[in-house]
């Protein structure tokens, strides 16, 4: 499949639990229709162990009008099941909308992912999700975890997890978020179906192209899909530089989609909403990330033709607005 994805959290959500705990049916099918503009045919999201266990049933129906929503748009969706990316998803975390300071949650708590003996409840919600949807032609994948990264503990988690999901499998692909080339290699063995990567910004084009090129290199070694899930634009800033240009704060998707489209490697950019970063560390430096504004304006319509043209089609009419969203001006202020 030619996967032509984003990152899809709405506007508003600062965390996952905050999407599925006051979810919204009209957001969902207006920004799925947002999706269509640029003709993807994906969508990357993450669940909410926290949503799924304060009210099951309520989530049910969300996450099954949300897959109703993007399936009835031609778009497939790539379900993560926990986070391991944020800070402990604690009342005054989960529920924190303010656009400086709400932040992503780790889905279980770390607490949790620690103890072997409270890894009843996550496998239950493994068991959920399985019974529902490990057929359902809807879900591209599921990815039962983002980025367990490197941390001994959370990788016992991740795994365990991972194994407990492919017994209860069907037929639709597993997989796991990883950071990066490096990390994506200890999933191998624990027999993930699809790999990905992240690559959110980097120095130059050139560096991508050859990224790109390792990419189809390991797709063709072991005959196994390799998607690119994260990525944002060409910056030359250093993660440990707290000062970020103006210029470079904003998004810049056509600074890297044709070196994507051009590779042919499977991508979810992160985000098709406008909104601040997803990570603290990045919003507090002031960096904005996504596409569409609520009201259907793009921040570039350079960007968004760039997006679209990796379905053969370049065309994209649509109002061009770069500004911050009046509810998120405070980060921009502060910053």
């Amino acid at each position: 499949m030619d996967v032509r994805g984003a990152m899809y959290l709405p506007a508003r959500a600062m965390n996952s639990f905050q999407m599925w705990h006051t979810y919204e049916r009209g957001v969902t099918e207006r920004d799925m229709g947002f999706a269509d503009r640029l003709n993807l045919n994906a969508i990357r999201t993450w669940l909410s162990y926290e949503a799924w266990h304060k009210d099951r049933a309520s989530f049910g129906r969300a996450l099954d009008h949300f897959l109703s929503s993007a399936d009835s748009h031609g778009i497939r969706v790539l379900l993560g099941v926990f986070e391991g990316v944020g800070r402990p998803p604690v009342p005054k975390n989960l529920y924190d909308t303010d656009p400086w300071t709400g932040t992503s949650v780790w889905s279980p708590a770390k607490h949790v992912m620690r103890n072997r003996d409270e890894w009843d409840g996550p496998k239950r919600f493994v068991e959920w999700i399985m019974n529902r949807y490990r057929d359902d032609e809807r879900v591209l994948a599921i990815e039962v975890m983002n980025e367990p990264g490197w941390r001994p503990w959370k990788k016992r988690f991740a795994r365990e997890m991972f194994q407990y999901t492919r017994e209860r499998r069907g037929e639709v692909p597993l997989t796991i978020g990883a950071t990066s080339f490096a990390n994506a290699t200890d999933y191998y063995d624990w027999g993930i179906d699809v790999v990905q990567f992240h690559y959110n910004y980097p120095n130059t084009t050139d560096i991508y192209r050859g990224v790109l090129q390792q990419a189809n290199e390991l797709r063709n070694s072991i005959s196994k899909p390799v998607w690119l899930t994260e990525w944002q634009r060409v910056a030359n800033f250093g993660w440990g530089q707290k000062d970020v240009s103006a210029a470079q704060r904003g998004p810049d998707y056509a600074s890297l989609a044709p070196v994507i489209r051009k590779s042919g490697v499977g991508n979810f950019f992160w985000s098709l909403m406008l909104k601040p970063a997803y990570m603290l560390s990045q919003r507090k430096r002031g960096i904005l990330n996504g596409v569409f504004h609520e009201d259907g304006a793009v921040w570039s319509t350079e960007d968004a033709s760039a997006l679209k043209a990796m379905s053969g089609d370049d065309t994209f009419n649509g109002r061009e607005r770069k500004e911050w969203p009046d509810w998120a001006k405070k980060v921009i202020e502060k910053a």
